[in-house]
């Protein structure tokens, strides 16, 4: 995660920024390393205002807080942040469980004659599939509790499926589309 300050009517110190800086990478283990963190620090007469602002996949998470002292405004915006980053993180495990394969070719699959068919499909499941990294994939594996995750890899533009091993490592099943 990138942090970028910005000011206006106020100086920010090397002091403030590494403060700042050092509280703020604890939410490093909630994004990959190219989402941008924006710190604003405004100053208005004797009021300083923080506003602490992620940009993710298109949804917006914002802090700000205002009073005399900017010390204490990041000890109040950080909480404020975290707070939205954990909700947000919820409804994304929430919708993992629905993720979409809208076109499925079954063409590849033999024909079961009916007196081969002693099982019927119960229940079904859609994934929406976000392009993410391996190291995504992992986090948001952890942080659903699952065995296993299904996600689209950035790297190589298939479906993979992540999944943990009985010695607690990670595993991945990769997809290949075939050519006939």
């Amino acid at each position: 995660m990138r942090i970028e300050f910005v000011s206006k009517n106020f100086v920010a110190r090397d002091r403030l920024k590494n403060i700042v800086e050092e509280k703020v990478a604890r939410l490093a283990r909630y994004f990959s390393d190219d989402v941008v963190l924006k710190v604003m620090l405004k100053a208005t007469g004797d009021i300083h205002t923080m506003e602490l602002t992620i940009i993710e996949g298109g949804v917006v998470m914002r802090s700000e807080y205002s009073s005399s002292n900017m010390y204490e405004n990041i000890d109040v915006t950080l909480p404020k942040l975290e707070k939205q980053i954990v909700k947000y993180r919820k409804k994304l495990s929430a919708k993992s469980k629905k993720i979409s394969i809208k076109e499925l070719d079954l063409s590849y699959v033999p024909e079961i004659h009916d007196a081969e068919k002693p099982h019927k499909v119960v229940k079904t499941k859609c994934f929406e599939l976000r392009p993410m990294s391996v190291d995504d994939a992992i986090v948001e594996l952890e942080l659903l509790g699952h065995e296993w995750y299904v996600f689209l890899d950035k790297a190589t533009k298939h479906t993979s499926v992540l999944y943990r091993r009985r010695d607690g490592e990670y595993g991945i099943l990769e997809t290949v589309v075939l050519e006939r």
